[in-house]
């Protein structure tokens, strides 16, 4: 008997003890009313930090648990909602902006939220200099001037200089970035260690003022949340398990074990569609997946090999058969949403064409490359059908999966070969992803901004120019032109090829409202979910 077969009792049995042990209660599989349990892969999870998280789930998370200056706006993005800010101010010539913090805002420890907090969690940001810290880096922040850039001005208003007159999107989509949440100055001082800004404690704990508070993570078993006693949620606890098989989340949901599944597989979603306590629906995400080619390689720095591997995709068959109704094509780094996205899909499966390209330019049938992917179902059989592929053109691919934090770790290391997954944008604005895949202003090891275009050894001096100058267009427009230009200069040769865009299949209980999925993942709230 697998593990997917536990007769009900036994398996009731296990979900009451996870329960107890938990909670400190009694239950039965049926979830209480005031808890939610939600089955999710957590293998990306590396950090609580703030300054430090980049990975989905943890900005998911992060963003129940910390408020910021401003919030997304899908609906109008070049507008983001105010958050922590009450009133705010631009200067004439576009070099420094005043913030107004509301009152209300509270702590953990019930300390009010001042102005000196956001001053020292954007400073802290910067000094730290993590891998999201080049977000902050883009309006000119780095360590040898954040003191001076960003100072308190009373307990309620601070002032934010930045280097260049930038559009205003840019910038207030910035401060909406989870690099961006604001800690608790006080509580965090006292986990300072050898300079380290109490990075060591925050990474397994939480300093906000947001809806939730962290109560426990168990490292590849579960993370707990807890409602604040300031917070407007009905729900008093929200249970994620590090459920990583599908098919255990469907059964898991099907029993009354959880009541949100958040990973499943297409044909998942059609068995459960059938059920009438069940409710499911597809989302659209930010997320496009895509492959990244170490430049570090000089074959994988060719462009002939690159324009073959472009041609070696089955975009088309991966959407319609692997993930029906889970993804749609798409091949630019902009995802449609965005101001600017490009609907172009100038690549298609031509394995013909991608051979002739590794024969003219000389290059036999003894090529090997290797790609690290997690060990997800879906991400797995993409990689197999890119084999399959590759081999029929006389490349030979080594798949390496493994779990999504030592995948991302050795990613930013810039110790892979080919790297396969997913990229979500860090704020609503354009640049976010330009940022990311059409800059790299220093490709050395300690490098300030350590965009993807870093990671994969990529230095395009013209592309970054370009892209650095479309940060200072007002006109909508003509920013959004910009930006359609520099995603074709990345699809036409570049090391990154963008598979598809991502709409995330859900699945709960029907006893669960108000839970929505946002575009991206900071827009994930769980405050208006109701049981």
């Amino acid at each position: 008997m697998n593990k997917f077969e536990f007769p009900k009792i036994r398996m009731s049995f296990l979900v009451c003890t996870m329960f107890v042990s938990v909670l400190g209660c009694n239950c039965m599989a049926s979830t209480p009313k005031n808890v939610i349990v939600m089955a999710k892969a957590l293998d990306d999870l590396i950090t609580l930090d703030p300054a430090e998280a980049f990975e989905f789930s943890s900005t998911e998370i992060l963003a129940n648990v910390y408020d910021r200056l401003f919030i997304a706006n899908p609906e109008t993005p070049s507008e983001p909602k105010k958050g922590l800010v009450e009133e705010w101010w631009r200067s004439d010539d576009g070099l420094e902006y005043k913030f107004f913090i509301r009152k209300g805002a509270v702590f953990d420890g019930g300390r009010p939220l001042t102005s000196r907090d956001v001053v020292f969690s954007l400073r802290r940001a910067v000094f730290l200099n993590k891998t999201p810290a080049f977000i902050l880096n883009q309006l000119g922040l780095h360590r040898g001037n954040v003191e001076q850039k960003i100072k308190v001005l009373d307990e309620q208003s601070l002032v934010l200089g930045v280097d260049r007159p930038y559009s205003p999107s840019v910038v207030l989509n910035i401060l909406s970035a989870i690099v961006t949440s604001v800690v608790d100055e006080s509580s965090l001082s006292e986990h300072f260690k050898d300079g380290d800004w109490g990075a060591n404690w925050l990474r397994s704990n939480t300093a906000g003022s947001g809806e939730f508070r962290v109560s426990k993570w168990g490292v590849g078993e579960h993370l707990v949340l807890d409602r604040k006693d300031t917070s407007r949620s009905r729900i008093t606890r929200i249970i994620i398990r590090d459920i990583r098989e599908p098919a255990t989340q469907r059964l898991m949901l099907s029993r009354g074990d959880v009541d949100i599944a958040r990973n499943l597989t297409p044909d998942h979603i059609v068995a459960l569609a059938k059920k009438t306590d069940t409710v499911t629906w597809s989302t659209d995400q930010a997320r496009i997946f895509y492959l990244a080619l170490n430049q570090s390689n000089p074959l994988l720095a060719d462009p002939s090999i690159r324009g073959a591997l472009r041609l070696a995709i089955d975009y088309q068959g991966i959407a319609s058969h692997l993930l029906p109704g889970r993804a749609r094509v798409h091949q630019a780094f902009l995802p449609l949403g965005f101001m600017g996205s490009l609907t172009e899909t100038p690549f298609s499966l031509n394995l013909e064409t991608a051979r002739s390209l590794l024969d003219r330019a000389g290059f036999g049938e003894d090529l090997t490359f290797s790609v690290d992917v997690r060990s997800d179902p879906i991400a797995l059989q993409i990689a197999q059908a890119l084999q399959m592929n590759l081999g029929k053109i006389g490349i030979k691919l080594e798949i390496r999966p493994s779990d999504g934090k030592q995948v991302l770790t050795k990613y930013r290391a810039r110790r892979h070969d080919i790297y396969m997954g997913y990229w979500g944008p860090d704020y609503l604005d354009p640049h976010s992803n330009a940022a990311a895949f059409a800059s790299n202003p220093d490709n050395t090891d300690d490098a300030e901004q350590k965009t993807l275009a870093w990671r994969n050894h990529w230095t395009m001096p013209e592309l970054t120019k370009d892209t650095d100058d479309a940060l200072l267009i007002h006109d909508q427009r003509m920013r959004e032109e910009a930006y359609r230009d520099i995603q074709r200069q990345v699809q036409a040769d570049s090391p990154f090829i963008i598979v598809f865009q991502e709409k995330a299949l859900t699945a709960t209980t029907d006893r669960v409202k108000g839970f929505k999925l946002g575009l991206t993942s900071d827009q994930t709230l769980y405050a208006d979910i109701v049981k």
